[in-house]
Parts: C-alpha cells; structure tokens; sequence
C-alpha cells in the first residue's frame, strides 16, 4: 500500500471475472496505474500580479470558509470532497464524501 495513503478500504465492484470466476475488484487489478490528484480551492480578487509577488510564507485568502469540504479530482474527475487537517507540521487531507 501507498504511503500517502492510509485506511483504504476499497469497495468490492466487480468488472470482470477471472479465470477461476471469482470478482475482480477494480482497483486491484490497475495498482500500477499513475494517476494526478487535484485539490481545488477558490482564492478571491487573486492577479497575475498577486501570483508573481508570492514569497515562501505568504498567505492567500481563500473564498472557502474553514469547514468548507474542498472537491478533490483524479484525473479531472470529479471523486470525493476533503477537509483539510494539519498533521503534526503536515497539511493533509481527509476524505469526507465519495462522488
């Protein structure tokens, strides 16, 4: 298992029978497969020039209030929505809801 990933417990969907007719669950069968997640957070009155004056230790105001569930994205897809959590001196993310 994953490192970043902790207390998967995936759903048994079957997409296939193997040889011996047992369900093949989707993600054990693509383990290998990479994929991009994305976090989106809206950040309001935000420029170019906002972008480019960014320093190590600036802070960005956000549109989101700090109990607002922010959509997370695998490949574009929309898959769940998260709350943020600081772990230690780590910004995580925890799964709230599946799409």
């Amino acid at each position: 298992m994953s490192k970043a990933v902790h207390d998967l417990e995936p759903e048994n969907e079957t997409i296939g029978q193997d040889s011996e007719s047992a369900p093949v669950d989707r993600i054990d069968s693509l383990p290998w497969l990479p994929c991009a997640i994305s976090l989106e957070v809206a950040v309001v009155r935000f420029t170019i020039a906002d972008l480019l004056s960014l320093t190590k230790g600036a802070v960005v105001e956000t549109a989101c209030h700090h109990t607002s569930d922010v959509p997370m994205r695998v490949n574009d897809v929309l898959v769940g929505w998260t709350e943020f959590e600081v772990i230690g001196e780590r910004l995580a993310v925890r799964v709230t809801e599946l799409a």
